[in-house]
C-alpha cells in the first residue's frame, strides 16, 4: 500500500503479445475487469518502468512489466451483521464458508443487507480484501442465493489475487451435487457449450454461439425414481452454468424455478416437502493456498432439505 493505493505488478504473457494493453492487462490481472483497467490506464494509474501509459489501445509486448495503482476502496457502507456462519476453514489470509441456501452473497438491489458480505464483515471484523470494491469486499467468486455449499473469501489482497488467478486458470476443483429430473444417458459426459445472457430474457442465461466458453463434466452417482443424483465438475465457472447445461441435456435440476419444468408427481413431492429451490449443492472445493502454497480440499454434505428430497426419491 502506498498513498492510498494498492500496487499490482503485472507481466504480459507471451500469448498476449500484440494485444491491446487493456485486454492484455485484463488477462494478466484477472481481479480487474477490462473496463476498469481502461479507466485506470486513461487516468495514469498504469506505469511501465516508472512512465505512465495512458492509451488503452496501445499494443502490449510479451514480457512487459507494468504496475497498476488501484485506489484503495473507501470503507464499506455495508453494515457488519451478526449472522451465523458455518466456517470450514479460516486463517489470516482467507476463509472458507459452507453457505446455506437462501443467503445472498453480496448486497444488490432488493438485498441491501442480510448478505454473506454483512456476515463476513462482522465475523472478520472488517479484515477483508478490498479488491472486490465497496460492495463486494473479500468476494472472489459467488454461488447463487438458492444454492448451498462451499465458497472461499479473501481477507487480504494477496490472497484475493492468488485465488483469482486460479479461478482464471480453471485450476480450482469445484464439484456440485445436483438432483435432476430423469436419468442422464449416457450416465456421464461433458457439456461444452458457450453461455451468455439470453436475448429473449436478460434475467436468464442461455447457450449462445459466441458466448463465453463453459464446460461441465457430469457423472450420475445414483439413479432415483425418475430422477438422478449427479455430480457436476466445473471446468469453467459461469453464471448458472450447471443449471443451464443440465437443462440443455433435458435433465433440469428439480425445483429450478427458472430453467426447469418439474413434472406433476415430482412437483407434488416438492410442495409436500416445502422444497422451493434448485436442488444444487457445492459439495467439494479444492485449491492451492495462495500464500502458503499448500493444497487444500473441503467436503460438504448435502443439507437436510436436499437429503430429504434424495431419500424420498430413493428407488
Amino acid at each position: 500500500m502506498d498513498r492510498g493505493v494498492s500496487i499490482i505488478e503485472a507481466v504480459i504473457a507471451p500469448a498476449a503479445d500484440g494485444w491491446r494493453l487493456d485486454r492484455a492487462l485484463a488477462d494478466a490481472v484477472p481481479t480487474l475487469s477490462r473496463e476498469r483497467l481502461k479507466v485506470l490506464i486513461a487516468s495514469g494509474a498504469v506505469t511501465r518502468a516508472g512512465l505512465m501509459v495512458r492509451d488503452p489501445a496501445k499494443r502490449a509486448a510479451a514480457g512487459d512489466r507494468l504496475a497498476v495503482a488501484v485506489p484503495v476502496p473507501s470503507l464499506p457502507h455495508n453494515e457488519a451483521q451478526d449472522i451465523p456462519l458455518v466456517v470450514a476453514y479460516e486463517d489470516e489470509h482467507l476463509i472458507v464458508i459452507d453457505k446455506p441456501a437462501g443467503l445472498v452473497v453480496h448486497p444488490a438491489a432488493g438485498n441491501l443487507d442480510g448478505t454473506l458480505v454483512n456476515a463476513l464483515l462482522h465475523h472478520c471484523q472488517g479484515s477483508l480484501s478490498g479488491i472486490g470494491g465497496v460492495a463486494r469486499p473479500g468476494i472472489v467468486h459467488r454461488i447463487d442465493k438458492d444454492t448451498s455449499g462451499l465458497m472461499v473469501a479473501a481477507k487480504t489482497d494477496r490472497a484475493h489475487e492468488g485465488l483469482a488467478r486460479q479461478f482464471h486458470d480453471h485450476s480450482i476443483d469445484r464439484r456440485y451435487r445436483a438432483i435432476v429430473g430423469g436419468v442422464p444417458r449416457p450416465a456421464e459426459g461433458k457439456v461444452d457449450a458457450p453461455l451468455a445472457r439470453s436475448a429473449a430474457n436478460r434475467k436468464k442465461i442461455a447457450i449462445v454461439p459466441g458466448g463465453k466458453r463453459a464446460v461441465t463434466h457430469y457423472r450420475t452417482m445414483q439413479v432415483l425414481r425418475d430422477a438422478a443424483l449427479v455430480e457436476c465438475r466445473l471446468e469453467t465457472g459461469r453464471t448458472h452454468q450447471v443449471r443451464v447445461h443440465m437443462a440443455s441435456l433435458g435433465h433440469a435440476l428439480l425445483g429450478d424455478p427458472v430453467y426447469g419444468r418439474t413434472k406433476g408427481v415430482q412437483k407434488a413431492l416438492l410442495e409436500t416437502l416445502g422444497f422451493r429451490r434448485q436442488a444444487l449443492h457445492a459439495a467439494h472445493l479444492g485449491f492451492i493456498h495462495p500464500v502458503k502454497s499448500t493444497a487444500l480440499a473441503f467436503e460438504s454434505q448435502m443439507p437436510a432439505d436436499m437429503q430429504e428430497l434424495f431419500t424420498e426419491l430413493h428407488v
